[in-house]
């Protein structure tokens, strides 16, 4: 492909210069805002999307060997046959003053995936249904206060372990989340442990066992839980008569059909919430757990208009159907395990330092040293002028090949061999097109 320098980019930077002027940070996601790559390179709107290829405003094509939306496009861009499912459901009208049935068939679903649970509330995204999960946990036990590990999304619950403090957050996280606008009244509330670090959650239990209502988790991330990790939250949980809840927005239906849980340890939450790959890019989100801890969300009001229209629901049955025909789980480790050790032979080959972590469908890799985000950023930028969209995050689509793989791994051999030469003379600064890459989430649990 053509040098990206070379390339039309005026439509593509015009539209990141109209957004910092009119949506406050420009975009309405962190991790799509272009400066979490490299701002004055990184494209940062498209055209169109289809399987691993995007299209920006200027109408340069790129292969997708990136967060693939976010880890929402489980199987890829426009896939053929959930948007076919979408399209006959826009056809019969996707709302009205009744309810549609597929809730009822995707809450039914649902519960089959994981035998544990009973019943199914919806949403329409991942940090709202978090809310609701807390909401329902509270209302159940009669308890205010939340232990916690890893990142939750945005609501006040979840930054307001970031009140009266220096930065709780700063070690789970993202240093420097601010919690302005977030109620004082909160304040102790929502209390940190880190994973893997049973004792931080026993001191917890120890100090605040009469106000726990909640313990929430992702069930895995970027590392496997260790010996006796989750056993022990799930003792501790019923100890205290807390409700524990899995959080699977990002590792659901990456490892197996339904939650991570389900393959990695044999302990099960009491209620467990999915969202980004349910709906392979439409907006969906689901809440299930046990009927005794469910039925609580009657106790209390959680309501919504757009909860009841019918593409979400629609979208993730269709997803769900051919995740579990073609096995789409196997496809999306094998394609990650595949990346991970192309990235160890780059490293190996180049001598460039790097970290490589997380589940082969949600890898990453950090540079290392203290230039980490200047080093990104010209990676982000070498890999552009080889037609691909790249940073140190993979996920992984069913719509990736090996051949998307072949040619990724080759690119990038070649993008850290330039990297490994600008080092060695020290002018990496100077071959940066655009600006060293800001700090994004950093999950350190």
């Amino acid at each position: 492909m053509a040098d990206f320098s070379m390339r039309k980019k005026s439509q593509s930077f015009a539209y990141q210069k109209k957004a910092k002027k009119c949506i406050p940070g420009m975009t309405q996601l962190l991790s799509k805002r272009p400066d979490q790559f490299s701002y004055g390179v990184w494209p940062g709107y498209y055209s169109k999307a289809e399987g691993v290829q995007i299209w920006d405003l200027d109408g340069n094509r790129y292969i997708d060997m990136s967060i693939s939306g976010i880890g929402a496009n489980v199987l890829g861009y426009a896939d053929p046959d959930v948007d076919s499912a979408v399209r006959n459901a826009i056809a019969h009208g996707t709302s009205c003053t009744l309810n549609c049935p597929e809730e009822v068939e995707l809450a039914e679903l649902m519960c089959d995936l994981h035998s544990w649970a009973d019943m199914a509330r919806f949403a329409r995204t991942g940090g709202e249904a978090m809310a609701i999960a807390v909401r329902i946990a509270r209302a159940a036990t009669g308890k205010d206060t939340v232990a916690f590990c890893g990142y939750h999304g945005w609501h006040d619950w979840y930054l307001a372990a970031n009140l009266g403090t220096e930065n709780a957050l700063g070690e789970h996280l993202l240093p420097g989340l601010n919690p302005s606008g977030v109620p004082r009244g909160l304040a102790g509330t929502a209390l940190p442990f880190r994973y893997n670090h049973l004792e931080d959650l026993e001191v917890i239990v120890d100090e605040h066992a009469e106000t726990i209502g909640a313990i929430i988790m992702e069930p895995i991330r970027s590392e496997h839980p260790i010996p006796g990790f989750i056993e022990g939250v799930r003792a501790l949980a019923d100890r205290i008569n807390a409700v524990l809840i899995f959080d699977e927005i990002s590792a659901g239906f990456r490892l197996s059909a339904g939650g991570a849980h389900l393959v990695i340890h044999s302990v099960t939450p009491d209620v467990a919430v999915f969202s980004k790959a349910l709906g392979n890019g439409y907006p969906v989100a689901s809440i299930i757990g046990r009927d005794a801890v469910m039925e609580a969300a009657q106790q209390t009001f959680i309501s919504s208009t757009y909860w009841t229209e019918r593409i979400g629901p629609v979208a993730a049955l269709a997803t769900i159907h051919k995740f579990r025909k073609h096995n789409v789980a196997k496809h999306l480790v094998h394609v990650g395990e595949l990346i991970q050790e192309g990235w160890r032979e780059a490293s190996g080959e180049t001598g460039l330092d790097i970290a490589i972590g997380g589940i082969p469908p949600l890898s990453h890799f950090v540079f290392q040293g203290n230039k980490a985000l200047t080093l990104k950023a010209y990676f982000v930028q070498l890999m552009l002028e080889r037609g691909f969209l790249a940073s140190n995050l993979f996920y992984a689509m069913y719509a990736h090949s090996h051949e998307h793989v072949d040619q990724y791994l080759n690119a990038v051999r070649e993008s850290f061999t330039e990297i490994s030469h600008a080092l060695a003379s020290n002018d990496i600064e100077k071959k940066l097109e655009g600006d060293p890459a800001s700090a994004g989430f950093k999950r350190l649990t």
